[in-house]
């Protein structure tokens, strides 16, 4: 029987990566929707995950398999080849690429600011979760927008889950109402809108963010 460890540590730390340490061996190599963009590595992955970690426990973005925050995934040891890879989208790769998804992906809208790419790479070409667990990252990144420096965080599951397209194509639909709206179709403002208010944000003594979401960090 697989033992599931324990989101709040204990005997299974040592099937984890420290979470200071960029360990290339341990991180899923970057997809077609990363290439070409420019990669986090190092010191500015581990920000981000960082700050994933802190979104994913707000929101419950959770691997019911594993009963683990999702961004634990990327250190699990026993799945070096899983877990999320992010770049910073340049807007000249964008027109460049020729394929057929890179094609749906520049039919969408784009806000004006920075915009990061986040791929996950499931477990299994099965995983029955990467629907759930990749719209859920959507919506903690974007409905917690104002707790990072991108204006738009768009997410797709890479190309071995045998559902990619299906949910990538759904996850294209997200995105693009969120940057025509500036709303999660479940409500709470995000993207360019929460960027507008950012300024009148840091004024207030109000801890939620942007969506009314409290945040114990």
């Amino acid at each position: 029987m697989v033992s599931v460890p324990s989101p709040f540590g204990g005997g299974d730390d040592d099937v984890f990566e420290p979470r200071d340490e960029f360990v290339p061996e341990s991180v899923p190599q970057p997809g077609d929707f990363l290439a070409d963009h420019d990669l986090l590595t190092g010191d500015c992955h581990l920000a981000f995950h960082r700050l994933s970690r802190a979104l994913f426990e707000v929101r419950a973005v959770y691997d019911m398999t594993f009963g683990y925050n999702l961004a634990r995934l990327n250190e699990d040891t026993r799945h070096p080849t899983a877990g999320y890879r992010y770049a910073v989208e340049e807007s000249d790769a964008v027109t460049s690429s020729s394929s057929v998804d890179a094609d749906a992906d520049d039919a969408l809208p784009r806000p004006d600011g920075r915009v990061l790419r986040a791929e996950f790479t499931p477990t299994t070409a099965f995983c029955p979760q990467s629907d759930t667990l990749t719209k859920g990252s959507f919506r903690a990144w974007n409905g917690l927008a104002d707790r990072h420096e991108y204006d738009l965080v768009r997410v797709r599951v890479a190309p071995m889950h045998q559902r990619a397209a299906v949910i990538n194509d759904q996850l294209r639909e997200l995105e693009g109402t969120v940057v025509e709206t500036g709303e999660m179709p479940d409500g709470g403002a995000t993207g360019a809108e929460s960027h507008q208010d950012r300024a009148r944000a840091a004024n207030s003594d109000d801890p939620a963010g942007r969506d009314g979401t409290r945040s114990p960090f």
